[in-house]
Order: C-alpha cells, then sequence, then structure tokens
C-alpha cells in the first residue's frame, strides 16, 4: 500500500500524541531533560509506526493476527509513567514530604526504560533498512543511517547531561551509564527471543512493553543483589542509593517467587532433554512417561521454591525469620481483617469460576461479555481490600501473580495431572488476542489492577492513582463493552467494533464512581486533592484510547489513567 494512503495521524495516534502532550506540558523546569528525551522517543516511535504500516517491512516478526504494531503506544508508556511519577514526587520533594533518594530511584526507572524503548525502536529501524536495503538509492541508504545515528547520539547527550547533575562523581556516573545502556542491549535481544519463541502472541507494542517492564524488573533484582554483595566488599559510593535503600519486606518476596518460577520451566528444560528420545508409542509405557516428567517438574518446582527463592530473598533483605514464615507472621498480625478478606476472596473466586464456566460452556452469551464479569468480579475482590488493606493487597497481588504463573507454565507444558484440565478450563474464556499457545488475558487484568497500587507506595499525593487499574478496567471497560454491544450503534471507524455509546458509558460510569469513591476516601482519612478538570481529562483520555486502540487494552489504559491521575 503506498505511503500516501496511509493516514499519519488515526485515532489510536492522537489519542497517544494528546496523552504525551499532556504529561510534558506538566513538567518542571528540573525535569527539561527527562522531557526532551521523552519527546525524542515519541518522534522516533511515531515515524517508525508510520513507517512499518506503510510498508509492511517488519513481517519477519510474526505478530498477533488483527493488530496494529502498536509501536509509538509501547515506546512511550513506560517512560511516561515513569516520568508522570516524577512529577509527583518533585511537587513533593518542594514540600519537604519525599528525599531526593526517591527521585533518584525514579529518574534511573526512567532512563533505563526510555533507553530499552530507544534500543527496541534502533532495532526496528535497522530491520526496516535491511528488508528495503535493495530497492534504495545510495543517497537513501546514507540519509537513513546518519538519521538513526544522530538519533542515537542526541538521546546519548540528553542522557548525559542529566545523569550528570545528579552524580557529580565521574566513575559513579559512567558506572550507572553503563548500567543504564546494558537495560537497552538486554532489551533489543529479548524483545527478539521473545517474539520467536512466542510466535503470534503480540503485537510489536505489546512485546515492547512487556520486554521492557521485564528488563526493568528483573534489572532492579540484579542491582539489589550486586548491591548488597559490594556494599560489603567496597564503598557503598560506587553503588546507586536505589539499590541500598530500605524496602519493604514485601517487594523482595513478590521478586523471588517471579524469577523461581521463571527459572523453573529454564532447568527443567535442561534436565528434561531425554524426553524427546523416549519411545512412548505405547500408552502403558506414555502413562509412566508422563508421572516421572511431572515428578521432576514438581522436584525442581519444590526446590526452587524451598531452597533457591528464599536464600536470595535472605541476601536482599534482613528478614528476622523465614521469608515465608514471615508471610505467616503478617498475615496473623491482624488475624480478623485478613483472614476474612482472605475467606471471602475464595468464596467470591469458587463461586464465580462454578458459575462463569459452566454458562461458557452452555450458553451462547459472547465471550467478550463473559470475561467482562471477571472484571466485574475484579472490583469486588480488590476494592474493598484496597481500602482497608491496601498492604496484605500488594502481597495477594503477588500470590496471585504467582499461581497465575505456575498454572500457565503447567498449562503450556502439559504437565501431568493438572495440565489438560487447565488447558480446557482457560480456553473457554479465550479471545481473539489469545493464541493457543499462550494466554495472556489473564495476567494482564491482575496486573493492570496491581501496578498502579505497586507505583503508588511511598508517597502519593494523589488518592485515586492506586485505583486507576480497577476503575478504568473493573468499571470503565466492562460498562463500555456491555453498553456498546448491547445498544451501541454508531461506530467510532468503519472497520471497529467499539461504539460511542459504549465509550460514554464508560467514560460516566468511571466519573460516577470516582464521586462515590471520593467522599469515602476522604471518611478514611485520605487528603483529597485531585482537581474535576483534571479527573475528566483523565478519564476521557483514558476511555478514548480504549476506544480506539487495537493493542491489549488491559495492559495500557490502566497505566496511562495512573500517569494522568498523577500529573
Amino acid at each position: 500500500m503506498a505511503f500516501s494512503m496511509i493516514p499519519l495521524l488515526n485515532g489510536e495516534r492522537a489519542v497517544v500524541l494528546f496523552f504525551i502532550t499532556s504529561v510534558l506540558v506538566s513538567l518542571p523546569f528540573s525535569l527539561l531533560y527527562h522531557g526532551l528525551a521523552l519527546s525524542l522517543l515519541t518522534l522516533s516511535a511515531l515515524c517508525i509506526e508510520i513507517q512499518a504500516e506503510s510498508s509492511n517491512s517488519l513481517h519477519q516478526f510474526k505478530t498477533r493476527p488483527g493488530a496494529s504494531s502498536g509501536i509509538l503506544l509501547g515506546a512511550i508508556t513506560l517512560p511516561a509513567v515513569m516520568l508522570a511519577k516524577m512529577i509527583q514526587l518533585t511537587r513533593a520533594f518542594s514540600s519537604n514530604h519525599t528525599g531526593l533518594e526517591e527521585i533518584e530511584t525514579w529518574t534511573m526507572h526512567f532512563w533505563s526504560t526510555s533507553t530499552c524503548c530507544l534500543s527496541v525502536l534502533m532495532l526496528l529501524w535497522n530491520a526496516m533498512y535491511e528488508s528495503d536495503v535493495v530497492s534504495q538509492t545510495r543517497f537513501h541508504r546514507l540519509w537513513r543511517l546518519k538519521l538513526g545515528l544522530g538519533c542515537k547520539i542526541l538521546y546519548g547527550v540528553v542522557c548525559y547531561s542529566s545523569l550528570a547533575t545528579m552524580y557529580p562523581n565521574v566513575v559513579r556516573m559512567a558506572l550507572m551509564s553503563s548500567w543504564i545502556l546494558c537495560h537497552g542491549l538486554v532489551a533489543s535481544k529479548l524483545i527478539q527471543h521473545l517474539l520467536s519463541t512466542f510466535p503470534s502472541c503480540a503485537s510489536i507494542g505489546e512485546a515492547l512493553l512487556v520486554t521492557a517492564g521485564l528488563v526493568l524488573y528483573f534489572g532492579d533484582m540484579l542491582g539489589c543483589t550486586t548491591a548488597k554483595m559490594l556494599g560489603a566488599l567496597s564503598s557503598s559510593e560506587l553503588v546507586s542509593f536505589q539499590y541500598m535503600m530500605n524496602r519493604s519486606e514485601i517487594s523482595p518476596i513478590i521478586q523471588g517467587l517471579l524469577l523461581g518460577l521463571l527459572l523453573c520451566p529454564v532447568v527443567f528444560k535442561h534436565l528434561h532433554r531425554w524426553e524427546y528420545n523416549v519411545n512412548t508409542e505405547n500408552s502403558e509405557a506414555k502413562k509412566y512417561f508422563e508421572i516421572r516428567r511431572s515428578m521432576i517438574f514438581f522436584a525442581v518446582l519444590g526446590f526452587i521454591s524451598i531452597v533457591v527463592v528464599p536464600s536470595w530473598m535472605m541476601l536482599v533483605h534482613e528478614f528476622d525469620t523465614h521469608p515465608f514464615l514471615w508471610v505467616i507472621s503478617f498475615t496473623f498480625s491482624e488475624p480478623v481483617k485478613r483472614l476474612s478478606l482472605c475467606v471471602y476472596w475464595l468464596s467470591l473466586i469458587c463461586a464465580s469460576i462454578l458459575r462463569f464456566y459452566n454458562i461458557s460452556r452452555s450458553s451462547k452469551i459472547e465471550r467478550i461479555l463473559l470475561r467482562k464479569y471477571y472484571h466485574l468480579m475484579a472490583v469486588l475482590m480488590f476494592l474493598p481490600a484496597l481500602i482497608f488493606q491496601p498492604r496484605f493487597l500488594n502481597l495477594a497481588f503477588g500470590a496471585a501473580l504467582a499461581v497465575f504463573l505456575a498454572l500457565e507454565i503447567i498449562r503450556v507444558w502439559r504437565i501431568w495431572p493438572l495440565g489438560e484440565p487447565v488447558h480446557q478450563f482457560m480456553n473457554a474464556f479465550t479471545d481473539h488476542r489469545d493464541s493457543e499457545f499462550l494466554i495472556v488475558s489473564h495476567f494482564s487484568l491482575l496486573l493492570g489492577c496491581a501496578l498502579p497500587i505497586w507505583m503508588s507506595s511511598g508517597y502519593n499525593d494523589r488518592p485515586l492513582a492506586p485505583f486507576a487499574g480497577i476503575l478504568s478496567l473493573g468499571i470503565g471497560d466492562t460498562m463500555a463493552s456491555v453498553v456498546g454491544h448491547k445498544y451501541g450503534v454508531l461506530r467510532w471507524s468503519k472497520t471497529g467494533k467499539k461504539t460511542i455509546e459504549g465509550t460514554a458509558a464508560g467514560i460516566t460510569s468511571v466519573l460516577a464512581a470516582c464521586s462515590i469513591l471520593l467522599p469515602l476516601l476522604a471518611s478514611t482519612g485520605y487528603i483529597l486533592t485531585e482537581r474535576w478538570l483534571s479527573l475528566l481529562l483523565a478519564v476521557t483520555v483514558s476511555g478514548l484510547l480504549e476506544a480506539y486502540t487495537a493493542q491489549l487494552d488491559n495492559a495500557f489504559i490502566p497505566l496511562v489513567f495512573f500517569s494522568l491521575l498523577c500529573l
């Protein structure tokens, strides 16, 4: 298709650019370099997305069928979230509510994520260059090489200038710059691995968001481990404060659980290479083979969970007791509230699973509507806990994510005896955004609700910010889908399914929920600082993004909504 026939500014791009503009106009002068970096990242992503979708030059990446590339949205979401959080902390620092160390932590997060995204963008730029190299003139090839090199140099200068103001020590600044650069290099390798290992499971934008998040998260784990080891051997001046600062016990427990679960299939795969050479044509032999295979898997899982993971937890954090005993002690520190909450959650989960699974097998209700019932269930589960037991909810989110990850590993590897039943159950709730190989919708829903809560830990002058995921997914997205499906007539585009009536219902329902939630938060001791005009802007932008985007909205909308609430 010719380049001129592709609209340069479709609905999704317009909403994303408006979102970035809202973040940039809220910047204080002290974050000028960060704003320049985000602007450069946005322009680069926009140009690459337009060219990629106009020429189909990224066909070598096997992405999710039916989805746009999503490069712009995927490239700017996490850096914009980090910058919005820094704007919030800058307000707190000016009023002496937080220290410079927390701003340093989020500054490193911003440069790490933006470097990851820029590195992936340069990878895509080079991939497009190689796919079109035959049809290009010598002048065109030189121009593209110079443009890519100029973008890297300009970004490097901006990043260096920002770090120079934060780290006057030349050696320490060089170490931090190298550390940030390592994030970018790892991200460019990881996204290629993800897209090749899980073909047709995600768009490029979704893969970019996951890549940047994984590199940041596990880079933080590696940084904490290294800091603890170097802190005992050498001067802590060479270690970033973000890895030396005291953290809640919940953070290393969640990180350790996720690390152990991701290590489990890697170790299992290497221990079990001989399985492909075993003859399993005989049904009896196949049964014993599956049992042996299952025993090896659960032995590996148990060893990592009981030995490896707690050892790492106690290395990076000074627990008074075994981490799992700490979890039990933490739960029973307020036994009535927390145990009652656990009973409430388990009862709600069992009742909803039995009810909705039977409906999915026997009813003609469309799956998109059936899946929205789980969004409503997320509201019923998480909203009371977030108001009255936020710390316990943080831990519960980590436990739920670990359970989801363990079940997905068992489903993908078909580990006897749970693999096949879990696969059949999960298939009852999949839609076009899930592949046969990897089912991600439940992960995105859980993380969409959890991430705003986790990122609101510490100083938070916007009481609605932790509720961003619950409000946007549990209420807004659900009402938009239900009303749009039943009563929608006017569509946003000729090819899309989203309707104006659905979007209006989603925006109105979130505003109505906020009008109820704000007085309730005020009665529990929160100091309200939200302005209704800013709240209306945040709700409207996130609602329009849900209407226009072809990406996995569970992943992007809560982060965009959270960012706008922090401004």
